[in-house]
């Protein structure tokens, strides 16, 4: 029998000192750690108290699809035909390419580009897009929520910039509208979906046609891969350009995902995160959503305030599209 290996420990007389230096150093960063996870609660703030500015509003004027105009049912046809696993991947490669151009605008330029553009998957409104980000914005202000909520209101459509952009998008179908996982069935809570995917390709696919098709439960939003659009361009770009909490991200990244944070549909796919981050989408959402049928923000009056917001979190002034 081979003899049992022994170790030496000489510690030396110094190790204590050192041993208790090193205990008193990790109790420092704890403390550090501590701080700054209490600084980020308190500049998160009141963020997901229960909307105000709509509480007089008859909420069921909103979002009715099904006596929607043939503009918008025309559009959900055409955009669940076409959004499929391969059209995703290939978007994503686009956006990701190192040889794709990347026009530089400052967030109000942005808005001022945008200005052009009307959803044609929007039944509540025909206005502007840059008075819809206002109104959103001023409602959530009016609401005394914290400043990089007010600031993600202002932004939360400038990805539809991508649409006046050659190769990001090959219609409004890739832009706008509701978003939904692809590579998994399409859940009948998707809006107007008893009538529009008949020509998807990927319904009928031996994978991608199933309950979890590409995926597994419980393996986070994050690793999902939703509909291409607005939301997910803009994610994607403020998101290593900007000093906005996961919070807002969240809100820019699943405003659009209706049948995941209002019907209740792909909560099988969550992990622990995307329930933190469903309170904030949930907590945008009336803001987006409600403030369509306010009055037409004075653009002017408004633009010192929100120069300097925008300043506050996105300090190198210029953001790459």
């Amino acid at each position: 029998m081979a003899p049992a290996a022994t170790i030496d420990l000489d510690v030396g007389i110094g190790a204590g000192a050192q041993l208790d230096a090193i205990s008193d150093n990790i109790d420092a960063v704890n403390v550090l750690k501590d701080q700054a996870r209490q600084t980020m609660i308190a500049e998160l703030g009141n963020y997901d108290d229960d909307s105000q500015f709509d509480t007089d509003k008859d909420k069921t004027n909103f979002r009715q699809y099904e006596d929607a105009c043939d503009r918008v049912k025309n559009f959900y046809k055409e955009q669940h035909e076409k959004q499929t696993v391969a059209y995703n991947v290939a978007a994503r490669e686009r956006f990701h390419s190192p040889t794709r151009q990347r026009v530089e605008l400052t967030i109000w330029e942005a808005m001022e580009k945008l200005e052009t553009l009307v959803d044609e998957s929007d039944p509540d409104t025909d206005v502007g897009q840059i008075a819809h980000l206002l109104q959103s914005a001023e409602a959530i202000r009016r609401d005394g929520k914290p400043r990089w909520m007010q600031l993600t209101g202002l932004i939360h459509d400038l990805g539809k910039l991508m649409f006046f952009y050659d190769g990001a998008a090959e219609g409004q179908w890739a832009v706008v509208g509701d978003t939904f996982p692809v590579g998994c069935a399409f859940d009948e809570r998707i809006i107007l979906s008893s009538s529009t995917f008949a020509e998807n390709p990927d319904r009928e696919h031996p994978v991608y046609s199933t309950k979890y098709g590409i995926y597994e439960p419980g393996c986070g939003l994050d690793n999902i891969m939703l509909s291409w659009g607005h939301d997910e361009y803009l994610y994607h770009v403020v998101k290593d350009q900007s000093r906005l909490p996961d919070e807002a991200l969240a809100m820019i990244r699943y405003h659009s995902f209706y049948p995941w944070h209002k019907e209740g549909a792909y909560r099988e796919l969550m992990n622990e995160k995307d329930h933190k981050m469903l309170k904030a989408v949930k907590a945008f959402n009336p803001y987006d959503l409600y403030s369509k049928s306010d009055g037409l923000p004075d653009l002017e009056e408004l633009k010192p305030y929100y120069l300097e917001l925008i300043d506050e979190f996105f300090p190198q002034k210029v953001v790459k599209w």
